[in-house]
């Protein structure tokens, strides 16, 4: 697991105690891309959430960037992002 990963990880279980959360790291299909020149990755997250409960997607990403903070956009130049509550499964 990259640290990156591991952070992106540890933020997002400490900030919305997701049920479920997978993280690809897809940075080398993105290889000479210029974000990945200049150091920041490519991530798929997949994160379950009750948190997530009454918010649209746009309140779903924020909760989701707020969390990740400064690893945006250094760390993460691009985040796919899957986030769904636990009934919706």
């Amino acid at each position: 697991m990259s640290t990156t990963v591991a952070a992106i990880e540890a933020r997002l279980t400490e900030a919305l105690a997701p049920v479920s959360l997978h993280i690809d790291d897809e940075s080398a299909l993105h290889a000479g891309h210029a974000g990945a020149r200049d150091g920041g990755g490519h991530y798929r997250v997949d994160i379950v959430s009750a948190v997530f409960a009454g918010k649209n997607t746009v309140a779903r990403h924020r909760l989701i960037y707020a969390a990740l903070g400064d690893l945006m956009p250094r760390a993460i130049h691009a985040l796919a992002i899957r986030a769904s509550t636990p009934d919706e499964l």
